[in-house]
């Protein structure tokens, strides 16, 4: 039994416990954003046939996006399970590894998956994919937008950047970097003359997002049978977003960290190939900076620009950003973001935007939700293993197959 001194403290101790469990509540609440309701897409467009028949028909662009009611709704978490997990119960297509020799003595490979059956259009397209940074076929979010795809009619061609696959040896002292278009350039080239049929729907995630519109808009003879080109998750800038990579806002300086500990640990993979050969821009000078690096700036202006010779960092970024050539793509183009995404600056989301304002060809589409690569779907707490993202790049190119079908429509957008 308590005492008479003891009595007094007990309402102040049960009070002190709701003030902290209240607290923990209130933490939870405001970083999970459990109070945010599910919204469709906020999509920037000009109002053109094309676009009408789109809203029409892909409905995908009109309705709810419902992440996880317990964790969906926080950016970090999504990113994070991409990162870490990838997909759920992640098929295992089988496809064809191709190598293909390039001029300055690597060896490019990626992967071609057939289709598992017809497309709804009997049209024969093939999805031409570029995975993120340091990725390749076999990453687990790419395997399942490929069988989906798959499953859907569709071939799919999968670009392995250059040193990214653990048990393929570099055969020059080069690897990829995030604007050179040399390797999709030449997986699209053999697309074209193995499957002269084909239409190509390009599809880049991420840094392949920021490769396949700036491979788009080089040159205009690279829009030829490209029947649509669909980004998602990229900065648009290299320059502008490596400097939001520099701030703690939203923990970008620590994904910047992650990351820059992902390109170290590829480099010195091949660090036997890049470093200390006859024909290398790179000596051991460099490979000490390099295991010194904590950020994806120092690797870059240690490693990555030294590849194609670029004299500055400034030079590289500027040079390597897609920025620059996005309004020579004429073809339909879906640019897809989060706006929890924390490794896209907000900042950088004006680039897209102010190009579907000027352009009747862009799409620019923009969650409240799905984080990097993200996009996770599903009721409470378990994700669906199709998220929100497959499903709209299969749904936006559905639609486009139809569009060209109809029998009367105009030439222009």
């Amino acid at each position: 039994m308590a005492s008479l001194e003891e009595l007094p403290l007990l309402p102040v101790f049960d009070g002190v416990k709701l003030a902290a469990l209240a607290t923990v509540l209130y933490v939870i609440v405001r970083s999970l954003h459990l109070k945010s309701s599910p919204a469709p897409p906020h999509v920037t467009y000009q109002d053109t046939p094309l676009n009408r028949f789109l809203f029409k028909s892909c409905q995908i662009l009109t309705q709810e996006y419902i992440p996880p009611l317990l964790w969906g709704k926080s950016g970090h978490i999504q990113t994070v399970l991409y990162g870490k997990m990838g997909r759920v119960a992640t098929p295992k297509p089988c496809g064809v590894r191709t190598f293909l020799p390039m001029e300055d003595g690597a060896t490019m490979t990626f992967d071609i998956f057939e289709a598992l059956g017809d497309h709804s259009t009997q049209d024969d397209i093939t999805m031409v994919i570029c995975p993120g940074i340091g990725n390749h076929s076999e990453k687990q979010y790419i395997r399942t937008f490929v069988d989906h795809s798959q499953r859907k009619g569709y071939r799919c061609a999968v670009l392995n950047h250059l040193g990214a696959l653990p048990d393929i040896e570099l055969t020059s002292p080069r690897m990829f970097t995030y604007g050179c278009t040399w390797e999709f350039a030449a997986m699209v080239s053999h697309i074209k003359r193995e499957f002269p049929q084909t239409l190509m729907a390009v599809v880049g995630f991420s840094l392949g997002g920021n490769i396949v519109c700036k491979f788009l808009g080089e040159r205009h003879s690279n829009q030829e049978r490209v029947l649509c080109c669909v980004s998602v998750c990229q900065g648009y800038s290299v320059l502008r977003a490596q400097e939001t990579f520099l701030q703690w806002d939203q923990g970008r300086r620590l994904y910047n960290f992650l990351l820059a500990s992902k390109m170290k640990k590829i480099i010195l993979a091949h660090r036997d190939t890049l470093f200390g050969t006859k024909s290398s821009r790179l000596d051991d000078a460099d490979l000490n900076r390099l295991r010194a690096a904590t950020s994806l700036m120092q690797i870059d202006d240690t490693i990555m620009r030294k590849f194609h010779d670029y004299h500055s960092l400034k030079e590289y970024y500027e040079t390597e950003s897609c920025v620059q050539y996005m309004h020579n793509i004429s073809v339909p183009l879906l640019l897809v973001n989060a706006v929890d995404d924390p490794l896209v600056h907000p900042s950088l989301l004006a680039i897209p935007r102010t190009l579907a304002d000027k352009k009747a060809n862009v799409l620019f589409v923009l969650t409240q939700h799905g984080g990097h690569l993200g996009f996770f779907e599903g009721a409470v707490l378990l994700p669906k293993p199709l998220t929100w993202i497959d499903k709209l790049i299969v749904s936006y190119t559905d639609t486009l197959c139809q569009w060209g079908r109809q029998p009367v429509h105009p030439v222009n957008f």
